[in-house]
C-alpha cells in the first residue's frame, strides 16, 4: 500500500505551458531579441529549472551571464504577476487528488520550478487539497534529477521507500525516481512524449489521471 504520492508539477498536475511561453517571450523582447517561441517549442525547453529554460530560449551564442541576468530580471516579475492566467490543472487531476486525500494518502509536490512559484501555484489551483510537502527549486539544493528533493520529502514524511510512488511526465522525473530508488509512474499528457520515459522502466505510463488509483494498493 502506498502511503505517499510525490507529484511533479509542470506537465503533471498543471499545464503551465501557455504562461511559461508568454513569460519567456516577454523576457526575450525586453532583452532586445526578436525571436518569439511557440508553446510547442517551449515544451522542449522545460524540465531542468528556469535557468535552463531561459538559456535554451536564447539565440545561439547569446547565453552569456550578463544576458542571462537580464532575462531573469524580466522573466521572474512577469511570471509572478501573470503565471496563473493560462495555466490549468490537467483533466481529472483534482478528482484524483480528492480521492487520494480521502483515502488518507499523503501528497507531495517535487518541482524544478522556484520554491515561491511552486507554492503559489499549488495553493492557487488546489485550495481544497492538503499537500503535506511542497518543494521547488531552493538555494543550495541541487535540482532534479538529483534525488535530494525526494530524500527531503521522505525524511519529513517518515515513510519507507516501498510505500512511495513518484508521478511525473518527463525523463527528468523518471531519472529522479530511479536515483532515489523509488517506484515511478509516467503520465502521457505532459510536456514529453511517452517514448522518452520508457527507457527508465516506470511501473506504467498512464493516459488518464484516475488510472493512478490502480497502483496505490
Amino acid at each position: 500500500m502506498k502511503r505517499l504520492i510525490i507529484f511533479d508539477l509542470d506537465g503533471t498536475l498543471l499545464n503551465t505551458l501557455g504562461d511559461l511561453t508568454c513569460a519567456v517571450n516577454y523576457a526575450l523582447k525586453q532583452c532586445g531579441f526578436l525571436v518569439q517561441h511557440t508553446p510547442e517549442t517551449v515544451r522542449t525547453f522545460v524540465g531542468n529549472g528556469i535557468g535552463k529554460l531561459l538559456e535554451r530560449s536564447l539565440p545561439e551564442h547569446h547565453n552569456t551571464e550578463e544576458i542571462m541576468q537580464q532575462m531573469r530580471q524580466s522573466f521572474f516579475p512577469y511570471y509572478q504577476e501573470h503565471g496563473a492566467e493560462l495555466t490549468a490543472p490537467y483533466e481529472g487531476i483534482i478528482p484524483l487528488l480528492e480521492q487520494l486525500q480521502a483515502r488518507g494518502i499523503r501528497l507531495a509536490v517535487a518541482s524544478n520550478k522556484v520554491q515561491d512559484a511552486t507554492e503559489a501555484l499549488v495553493h492557487h489551483y488546489f485550495p481544497t487539497i492538503h499537500f503535506a510537502h511542497i518543494y521547488g527549486q531552493r538555494p543550495d539544493v541541487p535540482i532534479k534529477p538529483d534525488p535530494t528533493i525526494v530524500y527531503d520529502i521522505l525524511d519529513e514524511a517518515g515513510v519507507d521507500k516501498s510505500e512511495v510512488l513518484y508521478v511525473g511526465d518527463s525523463d527528468v522525473d523518471m531519472l529522479t525516481a530511479q536515483n532515489a530508488q523509488i517506484s515511478a509512474i509516467g503520465v502521457s499528457w505532459g510536456f514529453r512524449h511517452p517514448s522518452d520515459l520508457i527507457p527508465f522502466s516506470p511501473l506504467a505510463i498512464i493516459d488518464e489521471a484516475n488510472e493512478l488509483l490502480r497502483y496505490i494498493d
